[in-house]
C-alpha cells in the first residue's frame, strides 16, 4: 500500500477508521480472506457499524486486532497507528508523558502502550553474525550525586558500576552495522561469553577491550583486544561501533525516559536495538516492518505491572 512518508502524513491518511480497519486487515491476513480464530471457519460476514467480523459457522464476533498486540484494547486503531510510527521513528524514543499528550490518552495508557509496541519490536535477526565482530559491556544507572543520601553512600562505597544494571552487547560490521544487546544478571566469563558464542559464529573475528572477562574467548573465536589506558584505535581493532550505540541507548534513557525500572530496561534496550539495526529503512518501510511483528506478541498490564510482584526491585 501507498504509505504517508511523513509523522504528518501519518496523521492525516490514519485519521480515516475505514483506511486504518482495511490496512489492518491486509497485514493480517495478508489480502487473504479472514478466517475465525475460534473455529477456523471461513464463512466470514461483517458488521459493518462496529468494524468487526462476524463467523457464520460458531456465530462469534472478532476483530483484525486478534492475535496482536492490539487486542482487547478499547482505543482505535487510529491512536494505535500514530503511537507505532512515533516510537519506530524518534531517535531518541518518546516519553509516555508526550505521547499521551499527542494522542489524548492518559500517561498510564501511554505507557502501556509503547511497552506493547516494544514487545513486537524484540524480533532480533535469527542469523548469526559473522566476519569483524565488537563486544562490550555498559552500565546504566543514575549518577550518584543525584541520588537519595542512603542510596549514595551504597553507590560510591564501590566503583563506578556498583548499582547499575550491565548490558551486553555485540556489533557486527559492515555496510549496515548490526547490534545484538541484551541485559545481564552481572558481567562475569559465563554471560559475557555464552552470549557472544550463541550470537557469533565460532572462529569469527571478535574486537573487545581488556577486560578479564574475555580471556578465554581466543579459544573459541580469533580474540583481539585494545587497551583502552594506552588507545582507543589500533589498526581496525577498537570498540568505537558498540560504544556508538550505547552513547544512542544511554541518550534515550537519560534525556527522553529519565527513571527506568529495572526489570523494564530489557524493552527499552530492544526498542533502541529494533531501530538502530532498521535505520537505513524510510520512516514508512520502519513502521510497516515493525506492524509485522505485532502478531502473537500480546502482553497483558497485569503481567507488565505485576512483575515486580516476583521479586525485582528499583529504578535506574
Amino acid at each position: 500500500m501507498n504509505l504517508p512518508k511523513t509523522l504528518l502524513d501519518a496523521v492525516r491518511y490514519f485519521s480515516d477508521l475505514e483506511v486504518c480497519e482495511n490496512y489492518m486487515r491486509e497485514i493480517r491476513w495478508a489480502g487473504a480472506p479472514p478466517a475465525c480464530p475460534h473455529c477456523g471457519g471461513m464463512r466470514i460476514g461483517e458488521v459493518k457499524t462496529r468494524n468487526l467480523l462476524r463467523c457464520k459457522d460458531c456465530r462469534k464476533q472478532f476483530s483484525s486486532k486478534v492475535g496482536t498486540i492490539f487486542e482487547d484494547s478499547p482505543l482505535g486503531l487510529v491512536k494505535w497507528f500514530v503511537a507505532v510510527w512515533a516510537i519506530a521513528n524518534c531517535k531518541n524514543g518518546i516519553s509516555s508523558h508526550e505521547l499521551g499528550r499527542a494522542i489524548g490518552v492518559t500517561q498510564r495508557t501511554a505507557w502501556f502502550m509503547l511497552h506493547r509496541i516494544r514487545k513486537a519490536m524484540e524480533c532480533s535477526d535469527s542469523n548469526r553474525f559473522d566476519g569483524i565482530t565488537e563486544a562490550d559491556t555498559t552500565y546504566v544507572g543514575g549518577q550518584a550525586s543525584n541520588m537519595h543520601e542512603h542510596k549514595r553512600i551504597k553507590t560510591i562505597q564501590g566503583r563506578g558500576a556498583v548499582g547499575k544494571q550491565p548490558v551486553h552487547g555485540i556489533l557486527q560490521r559492515g555496510e549496515i552495522s548490526k547490534v545484538n544487546a541484551r541485559v545481564i544478571d552481572e558481567e562475569n566469563s559465563e554471560t559475557t561469553l555464552g552470549h557472544i558464542k550463541r550470537i557469533v559464529k565460532r572462529g569469527s573475528q571478535v574486537f573487545t577491550d581488556e577486560a578479564r572477562v574475555y580471556s578465554s574467548l581466543i579459544n573459541s573465536h580469533a580474540h583481539r583486544a585494545i587497551d583502552h589506558s594506552v588507545t582507543y584505535v589500533r589498526d581496525n581493532v577498537h570498540t568505537n561501533g558498540i560504544d556508538n550505540f550505547w552513547s544512542l541507548l544511554k541518550r534515550s534513557i537519560k534525556g527522553t525516559y529519565v527513571s527506568v525500572a529495572t526489570y523494564h530496561l530489557f524493552r527499552y534496550v530492544a526498542e533502541q536495538v529494533f531501530r538502530f539495526n532498521n535505520r537505513d529503512l524510510t520512516d514508512a518501510q520502519r513502521f510497516s516492518f515493525l506492524l509485522s511483528h505485532i502478531f502473537n506478541r500480546r502482553l497483558s498490564y497485569r503481567l507488565l505491572a505485576g512483575i515486580d510482584n516476583a521479586g525485582f526491585m528499583g529504578k535506574i
